[in-house]
This record gives structure tokens, sequence and C-alpha cells, in this order.
């Protein structure tokens, strides 16, 4: 059973085209309707193009102002030289959280061989979960039901909530 608790998400395109109105962006609605499903809050989203700095400086902000707790990513996560989200999402975090991408990636796996070229990256900045996607909305969509089960949990740990460890088994 899913728990159902306040979780404010912030989502971050990033496409040189869209932020520049080029293309209509198709992967950040479907993350906010995604979100909403989960009656949860996104609390902001915005686009930026495929530069480190501009990722950086909007991942930094919401989670410096502390406007979110969980930051998905979508775009900038492949082999194009302009793909730099991970560059900036590893700039940014403090910790590392390897074990979602490489969920992610075996999931992804058995749906297509390209997921194997996939360089998103997840980590973890002061309370705050950040989570790179790549920019298709069928991909977004399947990653997302990836992490699912376990963002409510993620969300109690970075927030040292007490009711995080009742779902861990004792161990006499």
């Amino acid at each position: 059973m899913q728990d159902k608790f306040a979780i404010r998400f912030g989502i971050l395109t990033v496409s040189d085209r869209s932020s520049a109105g080029e293309r209509a962006d198709l992967s950040g609605p479907v993350l906010e309707q995604l979100v909403d499903n989960q009656e949860w809050d996104v609390a902001v989203s915005d686009i930026v193009p495929d530069e480190i700095e501009k990722i950086k400086n909007k991942l930094v902000d919401w989670v410096d102002n502390d406007i979110v707790d969980v930051i998905l990513t979508t775009g900038g996560t492949g082999f194009s030289p302009r793909d730099v989200t991970p560059e900036a999402t590893l700039a940014v975090i403090e910790r590392g959280a390897p074990g979602i991408m490489e969920a992610v990636r075996q999931a992804s796996l058995n749906i297509t061989s390209h997921a194997m070229l996939s360089r998103a990256a997840a980590g973890i900045r002061k309370n705050v979960l950040i989570i790179n996607f790549p920019g298709s909305p069928k991909a977004v969509q399947e990653n997302f039901e990836v992490v699912l089960p376990v963002l409510p949990h993620a969300v109690k740990l970075l927030h040292d909530d007490s009711d995080a460890e009742s779902g861990h088994r004792k161990i006499n």
C-alpha cells in the first residue's frame, strides 16, 4: 500500500528547443500528471536550456530555498554533446543515490537496449532527492513507475521522520 503524505516536487525540463519556445515541452507535463495522480504537489516547474550553469542554478535555488522535497529532471541525459544534465546534477549533490538509477536502468533494459546509453544520475542535496529522467514522455512514465514505490520512504528518511524506520524489518 502506498504511503500518502505531502511531498513537494520540482519538475525541471532541460531542453534547448523547449526553452527557446521552438518545441512544446511534452515530458514535463507528463511528470506533472504522474505526480498529481499520486495526490502530491508540483510546487514548481520550469524549462531551462542544456547549459550546466543554468541547470545547476535552478537545482540549487529550489533546494536551498526549501521549495521542494524531490526534484525530477527530464532531458539531457543521453550522449548528445549538449546533454549535460547529469554533470550539472553531480556538481550540486552532496551524496549520490546510485541504486535509484541502477534500478531504473535495469527496468528500462527490459524495454529497450538503448537504456544502457542513459547517463542519468540521482543524488541528495541537503534533504532533497534529485533524479534525472530522459526527455521522452514514454521513458519518463516508465522511469517514474520504477521509482514511485520508494519515493515516500526516501522523503521520510531525508526529513529524519520518526516514522521512516517503521517499514523496516527488525532482526532479533
